[in-house]
């Protein structure tokens, strides 16, 4: 499975509940320029799952859009995920060949660090940041990082 990961894009900070924080100005623009950088450079998941929070949900958005998907709000990408809590929710969805995700920090960063097998199990993944991997075995270890793009170089 081609997995690619997408932190959502910068958010208010100001909100009733952090579940409802929406995307700020630059954080929609953000979003459509992944969404741009993902259809001309042939970006092109099956499936995009995004966290039930707000300003998850506008970050896939233009994605969908652009990339004429149906964007899925899952549950289990809420704040807090734990990896194997991904790779359970991911082993539902593997017969597709390539699943875009958009989540939070540090939870992406985990995810990607143990599908890696990196020691300490986490890397940095920035606002807004594209991660892309070739995960052959939905198990810890088994990833190649193919791509780590920020937004900014989108």
């Amino acid at each position: 499975m081609l997995l690619y990961l997408l932190r959502h894009a910068n958010a208010d900070t100001p909100a009733a509940q952090d579940d409802e924080r929406p995307l700020t100005g630059k954080g929609q623009a953000q979003a459509r320029k992944v969404a741009r950088f993902c259809s001309d450079h042939e970006c092109l998941p099956e499936l995009i799952l995004t966290s039930p929070l707000l300003r998850a949900r506008e970050t896939a958005a233009p994605l969908g859009e652009r990339l004429g998907r149906e964007v899925f709000v899952t549950p289990w990408l809420k704040s807090g995920m734990e990896p194997e809590e991904a790779l359970a929710g991911l082993q539902e969805h593997r017969e597709f060949e390539a699943v875009l995700l958009v989540g939070h920090e540090p939870d992406l960063s985990r995810l990607i660090g143990h599908l890696l097998g990196c020691a300490g199990g986490q890397v940095l993944v920035r606002k807004a940041s594209l991660t892309l991997l070739d995960v052959p075995v939905l198990r810890a270890g088994t990833a190649t990082l193919l791509l780590a793009l920020p937004c900014r170089l989108m």
